[in-house]
């Protein structure tokens, strides 16, 4: 009786080590689509990889493999590509160049790129592996002699207020009604994206929620607390719809739980 009780113990506790191992390690993708009257023509099909919070997580070949098969027009990446905690530069490099081969990669900082104090040097070696580093700026995308707008903003941590920032950098690039793509970390400004006129938000920052609970969502987030409003998937409001990625790896807390790593890839729709 004893050795079965023993035999038990054991198959539940190896039960929960591959648990464990599948929801921090076993990538998942979620395939969502955006569809506006005032995307042009051109971009209808147009294809978005959406990658946030690696934190200097090791998926090796595994994540770029996975999203070279999308076969994406750009990939954007929001925010906390290091960790602050255990800062290590290496395998997040490594990870976008090979981004950089697969499609044009833009990224914006998070909060852990401030708080390492070591983004000017990141930032450098970025921009050298072909990484286009968005900091509180606009640019134009261009197909078929169409255009929409994409805009990058820094973390808060880059000591900044938000609300002026974004309001800057929209109406600093023209045409004025241009559909717009906007890369912040922070899902928590929402109400400011939507009063700005954005049409489409990539963020992260709340990996999900770190423990999903099914029915309900993420547990809790940073800046948002316990049962957090925007953990992941597309929240709309008017004509803005922000789009959260789960993220890719962990910080404070080290394991996700019915939250695996996530590649969001986003479709625009005419």
């Amino acid at each position: 009786m004893l050795k079965k009780r023993w035999l038990y113990i054991g198959i539940v506790a190896l039960l929960v080590v591959v648990f464990c191992y599948i929801q921090n390690n076993l990538l998942t993708i979620t395939k969502l689509n955006v569809r506006s009257e005032k995307l042009p023509s051109a971009f209808d099909g147009y294809t978005i990889v959406h990658l946030s919070d690696l934190h200097s997580k090791d998926f090796g070949k595994a994540l770029p493999e996975k999203i070279e098969k999308e076969k994406p027009d750009i990939i954007v990446f929001t925010g906390d590509l290091v960790d602050a905690r255990r800062y290590e530069e290496e395998v997040s490099l490594t990870l976008m160049k090979r981004l950089v081969a697969i499609a044009p990669t833009y990224f914006v900082t998070g909060n852990h790129e401030w708080s390492s104090g070591q983004f000017a040097a990141l930032e450098v070696k970025l921009r050298d592996a072909g990484v286009q580093v968005l900091r509180n700026e606009a640019m134009q995308l261009t197909r078929a002699a169409a255009s929409i707008r994409l805009l990058g903003i820094d973390d808060p941590l880059g000591s900044y207020d938000e609300g002026n920032t974004v309001a800057s950098a929209i109406t600093s690039a023209a045409p004025e009604n241009a559909f717009t793509l906007l890369l912040s970390h922070r899902p928590e400004w929402f109400s400011v994206y939507v009063n700005l006129g954005v049409d489409v938000v990539f963020s992260g920052h709340a990996h999900g929620g770190q423990v999903r609970i099914p029915f309900v969502g993420g547990l809790i987030a940073p800046n948002q607390g316990w049962l957090p409003a925007y953990t992941a998937g597309a929240h709309q409001n008017g004509a803005t719809t922000m789009i959260v990625s789960r993220g890719l790896g962990n910080s404070v807390i080290p394991q996700r739980v019915f939250n695996r790593p996530e590649i969001v890839v986003v479709t625009l729709r005419r």
